[in-house]
C-alpha cells in the first residue's frame, strides 16, 4: 500500500486570510494556476441536483468572471442544462493540485444575455460551433458513426458561411452567495476562509473556519 505522507509545508505569497475582497483573491489564485497547472487551469467541478434531489457533478470550463459571477456554457437540453434551469442553483469547486488550493462557490444561476452568449459562441473554433448543433447532449447515442453523420450534416448545411448560435445553447452565470478559499497546510491543519453574503448587492462577511 502506498504511504501517503503529509506534504511538506509550502510558503505562500502573503497571508490570504487577511484579504477582504473574494473576487480579487480568486483572480490572483487563477493567475497563479495559469502559471502552474499543465492543463485547463479554468477547469471546475459543477454540481447540480435532479428532480429527485440526487446530486450530479461534472467538469466544465470557466469562461469568464467578474463581480457579477462565474460564467460557463452548456446545451440547455442536456441533463446539466435542465437541472440548472429547474433549480436555479449550483455549486462549483476549483482544485489546483500543483498549488494545493481549492475554491468552493455556491449560489444562484442566471442565464447570460443573448449578446454575451453570441459573442462567446462566435469566438469558438468552427468545429466546436458545429458540434453544438450536432450533439444532442446527454441523450442516448447509438454509435460514434451516428454522431459523425450529424457533424457532416451540419457542416454541409452551414458550408463556409456564418454558423448561428443554437437557441438551446447558451451560458449560465453563477452569482455567488458563498465563496470559500482553502489552502493545504501540514498535518491537515489547513487554512480556510469563507465569504458569505445574502444577495448580489449586499456586502460580504468573512469568517475563518476550522480545517
Amino acid at each position: 500500500m502506498t504511504d501517503l505522507k503529509d506534504p511538506p509545508e509550502e510558503l505562500t505569497k502573503g497571508d490570504f486570510t487577511q484579504v477582504v475582497e473574494p473576487f480579487d483573491l480568486f483572480s490572483e489564485w487563477l493567475e497563479d494556476a495559469k502559471a502552474s497547472e499543465p492543463n485547463d487551469p479554468n477547469a471546475l467541478s459543477l454540481a447540480t441536483v435532479d428532480e429527485d434531489g440526487l446530486p450530479n457533478v461534472r467538469m466544465v470550463l470557466l469562461k469568464g468572471f467578474d463581480e457579477g459571477g462565474f460564467v460557463f456554457y452548456t446545451n440547455f437540453e442536456s441533463a446539466k442544462g435542465r437541472e440548472l434551469l429547474a433549480s436555479g442553483k449550483a455549486a462549483m469547486c476549483f482544485h489546483w493540485k500543483s498549488l494545493r488550493r481549492q475554491v468552493r462557490i455556491r449560489g444562484n444561476v442566471v442565464e447570460v444575455s443573448g449578446e454575451e452568449a453570441d459573442e462567446y459562441y462566435q469566438s469558438r473554433a468552427r468545429g466546436s460551433r458545429i458540434g453544438a448543433w450536432a450533439s444532442k447532449q446527454s441523450r442516448p447515442l447509438e454509435s460514434r458513426f451516428a454522431l459523425e453523420k450529424e457533424v457532416a450534416k451540419y457542416t454541409a448545411r452551414f458550408g463556409i458561411g456564418e454558423i448561428p448560435r443554437p437557441g438551446h445553447w447558451s451560458g449560465m452565470r453563477l452569482v455567488p452567495t458563498s465563496i470559500e478559499f482553502w489552502h493545504d497546510r501540514p498535518f491537515r491543519l489547513h487554512d480556510r476562509v469563507q465569504f458569505t453574503r445574502t444577495g448580489p448587492d449586499q456586502p460580504w462577511s468573512k469568517v475563518r473556519l476550522y480545517p
